[in-house]
């Protein structure tokens, strides 16, 4: 860093008294602070999310109240701004338990940037990760399951025959539907593409998802795309990818699944890797591994998933009430 002291300034200007403080201060100071601009990443970076956040909430309450003015009736507009300045106080709210959240996140994995390698001569083919699959996560094409969630929701998860290239990395594509019975009829509700990459130490990495999310308009009978939310992709705007499962998963640790600011913040932590648990499909004794889930977008959200070796996860569950949220109840292998 370099400061040009000089004093041709014509006094008492801001810019002369300015020059002058830097120049009476020590270099080794202004090294000093730099190497401290280097320190709080995670800090530094959840004060930012949560600046972003405050801007984009203000900004979604005008566009609200934009459109609220453009009705003619008068009390019909009245309640419309009450409306939108009531969304703008909660939306403000979560910001901030966001901020906290992130913060938390920060003290369990540390304050250093988040910058995992990511090299193409670390990682498995789609080929070579479906011979050689982990097993509590087995990328092996044409592998099928199918989740029951609460009595009328069906989640099946597929290993498609494809991969994704992103950065050199063959990332094997997993489709997920989520269907809601409807007066007897399956509903399309979500519908996402995953994918996800192996290294040589069969580590399974999350690189991203395009997730299809609809919305069922009774008046017409059929569910209508509404949004793409929660969709990204490793290294598309900064985004990252992050850690599915592990290869030796070891009790206490945390790490983020995915990440990309703001959207997709998932971070998991393994809280045992020798339980027992009892699945429809996939029961395993001893040797479960379950991880706590959780995510500063959504906070005081968590879920607990039970993996059994072999059959990847087999149960969801609910950590303060113990309620199952998910349970595999079929699984078909090719």
């Amino acid at each position: 860093m370099k400061i040009y002291c000089t004093h041709n300034f014509p006094e008492h200007t801001f810019a002369r008294k300015i020059i002058l403080f830097l120049c009476s201060v020590p270099m080794f100071l202004f090294t000093h602070i730099g190497a401290a601009n280097e320190n709080n990443i995670c800090s530094r970076t959840a004060k930012l999310a949560h600046s972003a956040c405050l801007n984009e909430t203000l900004d979604d309450y005008q566009i609200a109240k934009g459109k609220c003015l453009n009705s003619s009736d008068g009390g019909e507009k009245i309640e419309c701004i009450a409306d939108a300045k009531e969304e703008k106080s909660e939306m403000k709210d979560l910001c901030r338990e966001q901020q906290f959240a992130r913060r938390d996140v920060c003290d369990l994995i540390g304050e250093s940037a988040y910058d995992p390698e990511f090299e193409p001569e670390i990682f498995m083919t789609a080929t070579q990760m479906a011979d050689s699959p982990n097993p509590y996560f087995p990328l092996v094409p044409g592998t099928q399951w199918v989740y029951a969630k609460g009595d009328d929701e069906t989640i099946m998860v597929e290993v498609l025959d494809e991969f994704k290239l992103i950065e050199g990395v063959e990332c094997r594509t997993v489709r997920d539907t989520v269907t809601v019975d409807i007066e007897g009829e399956d509903v399309l509700v979500e519908d996402t593409l995953d994918w996800y990459a192996q290294d040589v130490d069969a580590n399974v990495w999350y690189c991203g998802e395009i997730s299809r999310n609809y919305e069922f308009i009774p008046e017409d009978g059929v569910a209508e795309l509404v949004d793409l939310e929660g969709s990204w992709k490793a290294f598309r705007d900064g985004a990252k990818p992050g850690i599915v499962m592990f290869a030796n998963p070891a009790v206490g640790t945390v790490y983020r699944q995915e990440f990309d600011l703001g959207n997709a913040e998932d971070v998991a932590e393994i809280i045992s890797i020798s339980d027992t648990a009892t699945a429809m499909v996939g029961s395993c004794t001893g040797d479960c591994l379950v991880t706590r889930d959780f995510t500063p977008v959504d906070p005081g959200h968590e879920e607990l998933k039970v993996y059994s070796p072999g059959f990847g996860m087999i149960l969801e569950f609910d950590p303060e009430t113990n309620e199952v949220i998910a349970e595999l109840i079929e699984m078909t292998t090719p």
